[in-house]
């Protein structure tokens, strides 16, 4: 819940940068106006306006740090100087300001301001030591408060561009697994009705009966490719907005994904896996996708006739066996499978498990054999 609230604090600062400057802006104030309000001691001169007004003008360009950090830079280090020269006013006991400055210039400047401002304080420490008490100790500390914010400025930068990083390998993970979603199912419903759609004419001067129900089946799978469709678009425009993914297809839609298949006039015979325990949301999404990208490989590709789905769960292992009686992907003469296989090879991969397709027993029909480790997905879909 914490990391999940400090995720949320820092996605509401990127979006809103003026009031994170603002607020620290505010925060300086607040620790500059301490030695103003805490009583100094009798032989010193009490604290006047005129100081406190100066000091807040050391604080106000902070607000601009972000647009013009070299700028903001020079206008501290000028207000500071012209406190020290004119004002007898209470000290701070860290120049809050120009860490401010150093830290922002580190994490967001180019390099050569970043070099010019190494130039600037090797020239304001010293003279601001010498102005005030002119002792090594300060020199030192001074010297190494300032090294910390520009080594946490760096840092700053270092994580910021790597979250850089992630955020486009996980766009580019994203973009895949849309990808294959949609090639999934535009794959499997465009073949289905292809194959009864050659076969409509036929049936209808030889058998009235089986055109009726061959366009019935490219009826329905049109619908049921539509319903998919604009179920993932949901699903993106819901990721857009923060609404989060929409349920997945899991293994209860599996009997009508094979009774589609059937009907197109593959004999598919379905052995699902014995006992009732049911498997996490994205692993059973990953088989339901898995045997719907291996029959359609089977439909478009194999010329089979029958074909075989059998589902097993033993020892912690998940198998996906789909099996036909063709002659399995067409690949020769400059052919290649498309992105079927290797879809099924990276939804394996993902979940920690592997893939093995080629020709069945003894060199006959074609077969995909996915095996999946159950007991880590559950443990990550808790």
């Amino acid at each position: 819940m914490r990391i999940r609230g400090v995720a949320q604090a820092r996605e509401w600062g990127a979006a809103h940068p003026g009031a994170v400057d603002a607020g620290l802006a505010l925060l300086v104030q607040a620790a500059v106006t301490m030695p103003f309000v805490v009583p100094r001691p009798p032989e010193l001169e009490p604290a006047t306006w005129p100081a406190y007004g100066l000091t807040t003008l050391t604080v106000l360009p902070l607000v601009w740090r972000r647009r013009a950090p070299m700028a903001v830079l020079l206008a501290v280090l000028a207000a500071s100087a012209l406190y020290q020269l004119t004002m007898d006013g209470p000290g701070q006991p860290l120049p809050y300001q120009g860490l401010v400055c150093v830290h922002t210039i580190a994490a967001l400047a180019p390099a050569w301001q970043r070099a010019v401002t190494a130039g600037l304080l090797l020239v304001a420490v010293p003279v601001s030591v010498w102005l005030n008490t002119r002792s090594a100790r300060e020199l030192t500390f001074s010297l190494f408060v300032f090294g910390a914010a520009y080594v946490f400025g760096r840092l700053t930068d270092a994580r910021q561009r790597a979250h850089l990083v992630e955020s486009e390998r996980a766009a580019a993970r994203e973009r895949a697994r849309i990808a294959r979603e949609m090639h999934d199912i535009l794959s499997h419903a465009v073949s289905l009705m292809i194959v009864q759609a050659e076969a409509g004419p036929v049936a209808v001067r030889k058998a009235p009966e089986r055109a009726e129900a061959a366009f019935d089946a490219i009826s329905a799978t049109g619908r049921d490719a539509m319903d998919q469709l604009r179920r993932m678009l949901g699903v993106l425009r819901d990721d857009d907005t923060g609404g989060g993914r929409s349920p997945q297809p899991d293994l209860g839609e599996l009997p009508a994904l094979l009774d589609r298949v059937r009907a197109g006039g593959l004999a598919v015979r379905y052995e699902p896996a014995a006992g009732p325990a049911a498997l996490p949301a994205a692993l059973a999404a990953t088989v339901y996708r898995i045997v719907q990208e291996a029959l359609t490989n089977t439909v478009r590709h194999s010329g089979a006739r029958s074909a075989t789905v059998r589902i097993e769960r033993a020892a912690g292992r998940l198998t996906v066996l789909v099996r036909d009686d063709g002659r399995g992907p067409a690949t020769g003469a400059g052919r290649p499978a498309g992105h079927g296989l290797a879809g099924i090879k990276e939804r394996a991969a993902a979940h920690g498990g592997s893939a093995r397709v080629g020709p069945g027993p003894d060199g006959r029909g074609f077969e995909v054999l996915v095996a999946l480790p159950v007991q880590d997905a559950v443990e990550a879909g808790r």
